[in-house]
């Protein structure tokens, strides 16, 4: 591998990271307009193993919109990224895909600890598995052509 090469793949790293930062970072804030730029025009998401639907992202974002009122605390963490960079013929091509795990404890509502004035913090819905992300690169940089999460398990209190 040239340098010119080693370089763009150390970028192209920087930048794919940057966007599934800013996907979980829309989510948890409850961003749609953020979430929806983050896709291609074309891009997709699938939600069905977590009990969610599988559609265009604009109508997966409106449903993520009503969904996620129920969890007005969220924050979901997205660790142990491999990604795959497409190889053309030793240069950096314009396709890649993201395999991360995640952890996601929510709230459901603002809960009152007993006597204590402050609202509780700790989630009643905790959720775990993988996202397999596909992304494209475009003329606005890396964008997300597909999101589909693999659940592979949860844990629910009240």
């Amino acid at each position: 591998m040239t340098q010119r090469v080693e370089l763009a793949t150390v970028l192209d790293r920087l930048a794919v990271d940057a966007v599934i930062t800013g996907y979980a970072v829309a989510v948890d804030d409850a961003n749609w307009s953020d979430y929806r730029a983050l896709f291609t025009p074309d891009g997709r998401a699938d939600y069905r193993t977590a009990g969610g639907i599988e559609g265009p992202a604009a109508e997966v974002s409106d449903w993520l919109a009503e969904t996620m009122r129920l969890f007005p605390v969220r924050q979901h963490l997205i660790v142990n990224r491999r990604l795959r960079l497409e190889d053309l013929h030793g240069d950096t091509g314009d396709r890649a895909e993201l395999q991360a795990d995640y952890v996601n404890p929510m709230r459901f509502e603002a809960a009152s600890d007993g006597g204590d004035s402050q609202p509780s913090t700790a989630p009643n819905f905790l959720s775990g598995g993988r996202y397999t992300f596909g992304l494209r690169r475009t003329e606005n940089g890396w964008l997300l052509r597909s999101v589909v999460v693999h659940e592979k398990w949860r844990r629910t209190s009240y």
